[in-house]
């Protein structure tokens, strides 16, 4: 429930803020959150809406294009071939990814020097039919905003940041929501709409704020999970697939995350911080007839023999030690549901199966997160879009009438923040620290936040008269 509502704040006296000081600490807590959250709350909400258009409607890299069905399709080989020869300076194909239907085409990696360009390729005539730098779409740029700001890791703590006290909002806005002073259920629940002014979005900002408050904290945290502290040192790292579960396979230096490559994220959430297996041992499960060449054409073969449905993707080793991967999952939009995930690798070398990992085997936060992951995104049918993009268009409504209520209540000509009165004395409720204590160590960043601000107006507010009066 974020909002940027500030009160100027001469409207409240110092009667009523002793009346309730509880509320205003809370109503200030909230005020001076929302004007760092708001921002990026609006900046997520508008960037998700158009990655999920492009993903859903309009992906990128033509793997949507209508191919007209003309008996056998070619051998993976000879597509891999036509797909070369139209990228000059073109050695290698890192990956090949099976069309998503029967009149569909295929997506062919092939590296050009240092870029990879991804073709859509009729596998029944071997045309190519469109060519994209890997990376340069909207919806890879629109990622980039939405996950780092393009900045990198700078982007990415500044993000968190804002996710985490974003959770501080919800709390301290639910606080002021809850029903008081003899409000009526529908005033909490129903939009004031014959109000005026200030009140109207007041009553907008509230009650839209309530519903969505459990989606919002949904959206929330599975976007924290992919953060570079909370997610990854923390809830990614407790939350990994454990690499032990390969018996007697060689591991790799290499994670699983490698493999996700310009920002895009193709790896399941699960497995990012796996190690990689190697090629090489005599280690794995044989499951091609002995003599084999492995290369595409049948990894292809092998792929459908052992279950994989759909579209899926082989990917080739890039080392000596590498290995051969078959992927399908919901991260790369093959298939709406998200128990669909499956990796498996194999030895360049020998043809065998080091690993296989299907959803099955992902711990309880391994499958919540590619349950959450593909809810987040708008993977689940035209319902689960529609609803996703409803509520980013409150969350843009929530942020926009804080912002409102700001405006209409702060004094007129004001050189300072009007921000809501200080209470003259908050009392330390228990229930209140422990909520406190207990989200700051939930969220670190949160705690690292709370503790930065408290020592920035110990250190410098308190010392500056004018400068706390600004902010005030």
């Amino acid at each position: 429930m974020s909002s940027i509502d500030t009160s100027g704040a001469e409207i409240a006296s110092n009667g009523a803020a002793r009346t309730n000081p509880l509320y205003f600490a809370a109503w200030r807590w909230h005020f001076y959150a929302g004007l760092y959250v708001v921002p990026f709350l609006m900046m997520l909400a508008t960037t998700g809406f158009f990655m999920m258009l492009f993903t859903t409607f309009l992906p990128e890299y033509g793997d949507r294009l209508t191919v007209a069905p003309s008996g056998q399709t070619l051998t993976i080989g000879e597509q891999t071939a036509a797909a070369l020869a139209a990228v000059p300076g073109a050695t290698t194909v890192a990956e090949y990814t099976s069309p998503l239907s029967d009149t569909t085409p295929a997506l062919i990696d092939v590296v050009s020097g240092e870029a990879t360009v991804v073709l859509a390729v009729d596998p029944y005539t071997g045309k190519v039919l469109q060519q994209t730098a890997e990376g340069e779409t909207w919806n890879a740029f629109l990622e980039k905003i939405h996950g780092t700001l393009l900045v990198g890791w700078v982007g990415d703590r500044l993000i968190e940041i804002a996710a985490s006290l974003g959770i501080l909002m919800l709390v301290t806005g639910l606080y002021l929501w809850w029903p008081r002073q003899g409000r009526g259920l529908s005033d909490l629940l129903i939009p004031q709409f014959s109000a005026k002014g200030r009140a109207f979005w007041k009553s907008l900002h509230q009650v839209t704020g309530f519903w969505i408050s459990i989606v919002l904290v949904f959206f929330l945290i599975s976007g924290l999970s992919w953060s570079g502290v909370w997610g990854e040192k923390f809830t990614q790292a407790w939350s990994t697939f454990p690499a032990e579960k390969w018996d007697n396979v060689p591991l790799s230096d290499e994670t699983h995350a490698s493999m996700n490559h310009e920002g895009e994220k193709s790896v399941p959430w699960t497995l990012e911080q796996t190690p990689m297996p190697e090629s090489g041992s005599f280690a794995g499960q044989s499951v091609l007839p002995e003599g084999t060449d492995v290369n595409f054409d049948t990894l292809y073969v092998l792929g459908r023999k052992i279950g994989l449905e759909g579209r899926f993707h082989m990917t080739a080793p890039t080392s000596p030690e590498g290995v051969w991967t078959l992927n399908q999952n919901s991260m790369s939009y093959d298939g709406s549901s998200p128990t669909i995930d499956r990796t498996v690798h194999i030895d360049q070398y020998t043809g065998k199966v080091l690993a296989d990992v299907r959803f099955a085997d992902y711990g309880v936060a391994g499958k919540a997160m590619a349950v959450g992951i593909a809810l987040h995104e708008g993977q689940l049918g035209l319902v689960n879009f529609a609803l996703n993009a409803g509520f980013c268009l409150a969350v843009l409504l929530v942020c926009a009438s804080g912002v409102i209520m700001w405006w209409k209540r702060r004094p007129a000509g004001a050189s300072r923040l009007a921000a809501p009165p200080v209470p003259q004395s908050v009392p330390l409720a228990r229930g209140v620290v422990l909520i406190a204590v207990g989200l700051s160590m939930l969220f670190p960043m949160l705690g690292l936040t709370l503790l930065t601000v408290l020592a920035v107006d110990l250190a410098f507010l308190t010392a500056i008269p004018g400068l706390k009066r600004a902010v005030s």
